[in-house]
């Protein structure tokens, strides 16, 4: 029988940050600064994500000359499908939670 997991509060916030629009799509140097999630969280946190068919990264040229390649991170149906049950979930959740305080 599989395990049903609670997310960990680090997926939940790095969902909450590819859920914001993004016109480009959102860079991992973006993810770290609005999450606060060091790159040895973040990166195999995307992976998964990616994995699972949540995400779907894609390389993008750079926009300066001399500057590198790098990923851009969106949510895919799936994830986005996701992001909004959450997002319910905890909004559905927060007026038991401000009862019981």
């Amino acid at each position: 029988m599989p395990r049903s997991r609670r997310p960990s509060k680090q997926f939940l916030m790095l969902l909450d940050a590819l859920a914001a629009p993004s016109q480009h799509g959102h860079h991992g140097y973006e993810l770290m600064k609005r999450t606060g999630l060091q790159s040895g969280t973040l990166y195999p946190l995307l992976m998964r994500m990616a994995e699972q068919g949540l995400v779907e990264a894609e390389w993008r040229e750079p926009v300066q000359l001399g500057r590198p390649a790098r990923h851009a991170y969106q949510l895919t149906a799936a994830g986005v499908a996701l992001a909004r049950n959450v997002a319910e979930a905890g909004a559905a959740q927060a007026p038991l939670q401000e009862a019981l305080a």
